[in-house]
This record gives C-alpha cells, sequence and structure tokens, in this order.
C-alpha cells in the first residue's frame, strides 16, 4: 500500500491507505490502526472544520448503522460520501432495488472501506477493514466534534428508528451462523374488522394489546403490575392466526418483530433474540411455530421467559398449530404465557360472514351462499378462500357457478388427505397388464 501524502476532499479522492512498515516492527498493527484513524480524523477536519473525536460504542445498540444503511441506498441528501478507506479494495456494491416494481438492478457505496459524514449532525462512521490471518475483518468507528452533538444524534437516530419500526416488521431468524436480522415493509395492512372469530375472544386480545400500549401505561401502575404480557394462539392451521397477528402489527404504534424458530435455535439466538426485542421496547415479539423449539434449547427458553426483567416492555405472541407438542411448562405457569387462546374452525355463522366478505354475493345468489356455509363444515378460513378463489376462475371462464359442484370436490380432496389415499383408485379400474 501507498502512503498517502495529501487528499483531495470529494468522493473520488484517493484512499486513506496504512503506509509500508518492515516486519520487524513490533507495533506494526497498532501504528497501522493508528495511522488510519488518524488520516480519517485528518480528512473529517480538513472538509468540515471540525476536529472529529473517535468514540468507543460500549451499549451494542447501534441502530444508527441500518439508518446510515438505508440512507447510503435510497441516497439521502443528509449523509456525505467523504472518502474511501483503502485503494484496491470494494467501495462500491450492487444490488436489486426493493422499492422498484421493475426489480431494477442499482449501485450505491459500500458501508465498509467508506468515510460517511452527517456534517448537520457533526457526526461520521467509518466501518474499516482489519485484515487478519484467517481473512478480512471490520471495526466500526463513530466520530463526533463533541458529546453534545454525539448525544444529540443518538437521540435522533433512535426516535426515527423507531418510527421505522412502526412502518415495518423486524424479522428474527436462527440461522446456522447465529441469528439473522432483517427489515420487511408491512405491504398490506390488515384491518381488525377483516378477522373473523368469536366474538368473545377478538374482545379479549384486542383490549389487551391496547391496554398495554397506552402511552402512560396506568392501567399496570394502578393495579402495580409488571409491564410485559404473553399470549398463545393455537389451532389448526388456515383458521387465522397468520391474521390476527398481521392485524395486530398493523393497528398498534409500536415496533413488531418476528422471531422464525429453526433446528438452529439455541441459547445464544434465543439471548441474542430477547436483547434485540428490549431494545425495541415497547413492542410486540411474535413467535411463529413455537413447537418447533428444539428439545436441547427448551429450558433455556423457559428461563429466558421466567427472567425478572427479560421481557419488560414486550408484548409476547406465541403461535402453534400442534398445541399437544408443546412443553406443557408454557402453558401451566403463569408469567410465560398469561393467556392461551384456541383459535377454532369457523362454525356456520363465522363461515357465512368470511364468504360474504370475500365478496362470493358476486357470483352465486344468497340463498346458494348460506347453503355454501351450510355445506363447508369442517373446513377452515383457507379452505374458503380456495373456495371462493375456485369459484372466482370459474365464473370468470365460465359466467357461471357450480358452487356446489365446487364443495364436492374439495371435500373429496380433503378426504383422501385426511386418509392418505390420494393414488388409490377405484374399485372398478384395473390397471395391469394383459396375459392372453
Amino acid at each position: 500500500m501507498r502512503h498517502v501524502q495529501s487528499i483531495e476532499m470529494n468522493e473520488e479522492s484517493p484512499a486513506v491507505t496504512a503506509p509500508n512498515r518492515t516486519k520487524g516492527d513490533s507495533l506494526k498493527a497498532y501504528g497501522d490502526y493508528a495511522y488510519v484513524l488518524e488520516r480519517i480524523q485528518n480528512v473529517l477536519g480538513k472538509k468540515y472544520g471540525h476536529d472529529f473525536e473517535p468514540y468507543l460504542s460500549d451499549d451494542r445498540k447501534e441502530e444508527y448503522w441500518e439508518l446510515l444503511e438505508q440512507d447510503v441506498k435510497t441516497g439521502s441528501s443528509d449523509v456525505q460520501l467523504v472518502t474511501r478507506i483503502f485503494d484496491h479494495m470494494e467501495s462500491r456494491a450492487f444490488g436489486i432495488d426493493g422499492e422498484n416494481d421493475a426489480a431494477a438492478y442499482r449501485t450505491y457505496p459500500t458501508l465498509r472501506n467508506n468515510v460517511f459524514a452527517y456534517p448537520s449532525w457533526g457526526i461520521a462512521l467509518a466501518r474499516v477493514p482489519i485484515f487478519r490471518m484467517n481473512g478480512v475483518g471490520e471495526e466500526d468507528f463513530v466520530f463526533a466534534v463533541d458529546d453534545a452533538s454525539l448525544l444529540r444524534f443518538l437521540e435522533h437516530a433512535r426516535q426515527r428508528r423507531r418510527d421505522l419500526d412502526r412502518r415495518q416488521v423486524t424479522v428474527f431468524t436462527d440461522g446456522p451462523h447465529g441469528m439473522e436480522k432483517e427489515l420487511t415493509p408491512i405491504t398490506r395492512m390488515v384491518d381488525r374488522s377483516e378477522v373473523i372469530m368469536r366474538s368473545e375472544v377478538k374482545t379479549d386480545i384486542y383490549r389487551a394489546i391496547d391496554q398495554f400500549f397506552t402511552e402512560d401505561r396506568a392501567f399496570f401502575k394502578e393495579y402495580d403490575l409488571p409491564y410485559k404480557r404473553g399470549i398463545l394462539l393455537y389451532g389448526k392451521p388456515g383458521n387465522g392466526k397468520t391474521t390476527l397477528v398481521k392485524s395486530i402489527a398493523g393497528s398498534v404504534k409500536a415496533p413488531v418483530a418476528y422471531w422464525q424458530i429453526t433446528e438452529n435455535t439455541g441459547s445464544e439466538s434465543i439471548q441474542d433474540a430477547f436483547q434485540a426485542a428490549a431494545k425495541m421496547a415497547p413492542m410486540i415479539l411474535v413467535i411463529e411455530d413455537i413447537d418447533a423449539m428444539p428439545q436441547r434449547a427448551r429450558s433455556y427458553f423457559l428461563n429466558i421467559l421466567d427472567g425478572a426483567t427479560s421481557k419488560e416492555g414486550i408484548f409476547l405472541i406465541g403461535t402453534t398449530n400442534y398445541p399437544e407438542q408443546i412443553d406443557p411448562a408454557l402453558m401451566n405457569r403463569a408469567g410465560r404465557f398469561d393467556r392461551a387462546y384456541e383459535i377454532k374452525l369457523p362454525d356456520l355463522e363465522l363461515r357465512q360472514i368470511y364468504l360474504e366478505q370475500k365478496g362470493i354475493g358476486k357470483l352465486v345468489s344468497e340463498a346458494s351462499i348460506l347453503l355454501t356455509a351450510k355445506q363447508t363444515e369442517g373446513f377452515t378460513f383457507a379452505q374458503l378462500n380456495e373456495l371462493y378463489v375456485s369459484a372466482a376462475l370459474q365464473w370468470h371462464y365460465e359466467q357461471n357457478v357450480d358452487i356446489e359442484k365446487i364443495v364436492k370436490s374439495m371435500k373429496s380432496d380433503l378426504h383422501k388427505g385426511q386418509t392418505l389415499s390420494w393414488m388409490k383408485e377405484d374399485a372398478d379400474v384395473r390397471v395391469g397388464f394383459l396375459v392372453s
């Protein structure tokens, strides 16, 4: 690498490279480290007319890096690319524009190997490559002109991140190399009126949610209750558990996170998930398919739920299609899940409401709707939705709907699935070779 004597202050400026050093220099690692920091500070000082001091983050609440990534990718005018750090290393990246319906590729600066600044806040961020024997790592640095500037920026980042969390869902996935985190926009809000379930259960759940997220928390203070809550939703798949959770996520002014348990879930990822949730509190943490929790991790998970502060400010929602596979300790001990609600198969009234809400009245008569609701006993909401789709397709192509025939066909398929008889032939059908 070459020793840079001077640097022009623009995006095309030469890199802040480290000098050549001999192998015998016992302070080589420190020298390179100090040299890069010094050069970054010099660049920032010359460009903005202020001395910038490096700070160490001691609480791991580094949401400003995620906000920087968003600003860089969207080309925000709030952030400036100051300079790259090392020559002959990647300083630009490409990816698909998730906001663009055409899914076009675009390029943008990398966070690593570049120095960025928020001039109006007196803040700069640098993700410096670190060269090790086993590969290239990275070290994050925060620079500020003074303590006051840093504290104002951190509060701004915290508020901005919280506002952002209300418009999207954070997804935690336990991968083979630790917990992965992804931000997903809420593409379609589910209104509470779209949730069809027994009225007493629906009222109970939404009342608990709304009470939890009142700004003054008066209910919890008045009755001296710990500020945490947990409910478990169980029942057969397709009966509206996910729709209910989506409506909750879209109707509360609080961050929502989904935690996807996998075979990789262990004590470390459990701890990471709850620590990440605690940083977002007050918030909703949804654990889907909680029965998938690996056996080796269950005792640690129960201990986390029992912790005095592990769920402070967290409204925990667990879902499962197989309640018989859940550890009884989750449901039989207060403080883990406070209430368990069975999301049952829809009865006649709910089936009729659902079909009418889907708009099947545009395809069949009112009398047919009631008859169809009666004939679909045992159907889940997901199967009723498929019934509507099949009816709409038939109407689209034939301008006529034989709703009873569709119901009969779906019942036949459902029966085959329940009896595992998909491949069985009718008794009067012969298959084989003729022998003369």
